[in-house]
């Protein structure tokens, strides 16, 4: 399938304002709408015209009674049943609010359906993060071309009322992911039979907004270490990834086991194959997109009406095994709960000179969180090659809104690597303390040993 011209039924943004001039941020006129005609984050608080998107009133922020984070995530629309399923046969009715990936999913495979049920904006954060975003907007502002986020601002939302493509990208790298967490995750390549081993890791992230002193021009820091299976347990990657990429990149160390020695990594990063994904996903893929974005230009498309994967309590439960959820061609469909949803949607398309598996990239962000939801990904021919898609999920006990597990589906291997699920692990830990001393190389080499 080759790329789209262009996205259709975009919804208006109003006053358009060209790139070269989205370098100034937000203005005090729009930083005094936040928390009354758009959201605490810059997302239109009402509901739309035909009532199937209901108006944004605070989301979920506290868990239900009994909440036992062991025992996982209790479901709060458990008893919803879908409104409608969509398939191959009746998709082009629902064409204006599908990506193009979405439909190749439905044409290839049988047993990829989507069940879309009422849509609940359950999306919501701490308060800092909002007070954050209303204070720092106004003078927050790209650098090098888009490269980097000023280190002055520490926001995880910089970019409330986003004009340009790639303002909405940093609100997604820099989104609030909990503060200080752990994260307890299974990564698993699926083979056309439908069999998987998993590769399991603990990861440990410091976001460094809200560390009482962070080091300058640091973004997050985050260590990665794989625990099982036996034959890869051991390997561990460092990062510190810079909030100005003008000034330097990413820093990623890894444990040489034969050399003994903890090495720079400078290629780890962008289109090298994903850890653990036998090839199907790139490093950059990782958690919708985490990477530098000099490689690209970025066009912000619109706003559009989507039908995306949320509120995946079910998919999230501790009661599902993997052996549950995975089928030989999909992840099992009945398990995912689709809503209607907006979303900002961006256009990535490969600079000239500039190498990456992918030449062109159209990402979908949910409206209320900047998660990314969606992206189609092309080769250098344009046909569409791997569809990505996030299960967002709101964990209401810190609250913020992230997944319940992402899915790359290569289309040309006509086959998918599941990542980010927790269902068999230990629970996720948040708001932690995290000494950075941590995050050092000299700690890298001890974990390792």
């Amino acid at each position: 399938m080759k790329a789209p011209s262009r996205v259709k039924s975009l919804i208006a943004l109003g006053a358009f304002v060209g790139f070269g001039s989205a370098f100034a941020g937000m203005t005090a006129e729009e930083a005094a709408r936040l928390g009354k005609d758009l959201t605490p984050i810059g997302a239109e608080r009402a509901g739309n015209k035909a009532g199937t998107i209901p108006e944004w009133t605070g989301g979920v922020t506290k868990p239900p009674a009994g909440f036992d984070p062991t025992k996982g995530y209790a479901d709060p629309f458990a008893s919803e049943k879908p409104l409608y399923t969509i398939t191959a046969a009746n998709m082009a009715q629902y064409k204006d609010q599908l990506a193009a990936g979405q439909m190749e999913l439905l044409k290839r495979y049988p047993s990829y359906k989507i069940n879309v049920y009422p849509t609940h904006r359950t999306g919501a954060f701490p308060q800092s993060v909002y007070d954050a975003a209303k204070a720092e907007g106004v003078g927050a502002a790209l650098t090098g071309g888009g490269t980097g986020v000023t280190n002055t601002v520490r926001s995880t939302v910089p970019f409330p009322v986003p004009k340009a493509g790639v303002e909405v990208l940093w609100n997604h790298m820099m989104r609030f992911r909990g503060g200080n967490f752990i994260r307890y995750s299974a990564e698993f390549p699926v083979q056309t039979s439908g069999s998987f081993t998993p590769l399991t890791r603990s990861e440990f992230v410091a976001q460094a907004a809200v560390l009482d002193k962070p080091e300058p021009n640091r973004m997050l820091y985050a260590m990665f270490m794989v625990t099982g299976p036996s034959s890869q347990a051991g390997e561990v990657d460092l990062l510190h990834s810079p909030q100005d990429q003008t000034k330097e990149p990413n820093l990623i160390w890894v444990y040489n086991a034969g050399q003994r020695r903890v090495l720079r990594a400078p290629d780890l990063c962008c289109d090298t194959p994903g850890q653990g994904s036998d090839g199907l996903r790139t490093t950059d893929d990782y958690g919708g997109f985490f990477g530098p974005t000099d490689r690209y230009d970025w066009k912000l498309a619109g706003k559009k009406e989507m039908i995306i994967s949320y509120n995946n309590y079910r998919l999230n439960s501790k009661g599902l095994k993997y052996a549950d959820m995975v089928r030989p061609t999909n992840l099992n469909s009945d398990l995912v709960r689709y809503e209607l949803h907006r979303v900002w949607v961006v256009e990535a398309t490969l600079k000239q000179g500039m190498r990456h598996a992918y030449a062109k990239r159209t990402f979908y962000f949910d409206e209320d969180s900047f998660e990314m939801a969606h992206a189609d990904q092309y080769d250098g021919r344009g046909e569409l090659w791997r569809v990505h898609e996030t299960h967002l999920m709101q964990y209401y006990d810190v609250p913020m809104a992230n997944n319940a597990g992402e899915v790359v589906y290569d289309l040309q291997a006509r086959r998918y690597v599941v990542l980010g699920v927790t269902n068999q692990e230990k629970p996720m830990k948040f708001n932690l303390k995290q000494d950075l001393s941590f995050f050092s190389t000299d700690n890298l080499r001890r974990l390792a040993n």
